[in-house]
Parts: structure tokens; sequence; C-alpha cells
């Protein structure tokens, strides 16, 4: 049974990081995740290729599921469920 394709996920939140360099995009998603419900699911959507290595370091590090990333045209996306308390 395939995945099912993050985009098509009804997202909880939006984090556009369009146009900040590191480490802005990782401490607004930091930020970002605090206020979101367990289990919520975040769209982060960043122009700076940092975030392929920084984010799913953050996932790993504090326990979130990436469910996917993508890249189109220099904009990188990213869906993140949190973590359950």
């Amino acid at each position: 049974m395939s995945q099912p394709d993050p985009a098509s996920l009804a997202v909880d939140a939006i984090l556009d990081a369009t146009g900040l360099n590191c480490p802005e995009p990782v401490m607004l998603l930091h930020n970002k995740v605090r206020d979101l419900a367990a289990g919520g699911l975040l769209k982060v959507i960043a122009t700076d290729p940092s975030t392929r290595r920084d984010i799913p370091k953050f996932c790993i590090f504090l326990g979130h599921e990436l469910l996917g990333q993508q890249e189109e045209g220099g904009t990188y996306l990213y869906w993140i469920r949190k973590k359950a308390e």
C-alpha cells in the first residue's frame, strides 16, 4: 500500500519561510510547531537549500514525522506531523 501524496493532505498550518536563510527557517519552524496541536500537520515552504538538511534533522531530533518533501524550481516544500504529546 503506497503512502498518500503529502500534497493532497489537509494541513493545519502553513509556515512560509521563503526568502529566509539558515537558521531563520528552522527557528520559525520551532515556534510554529510549538503552537500546533499534537498530531497537527504543518506545511513548510522555504527557498533556502540548507533546509533539505536542517528540517529532516529537526524532525528526527524532536520526534516529529516528516511525511514528505518536494522541490519545485528552487522552492522546498515539507509536510511535518507534530508528534503526539
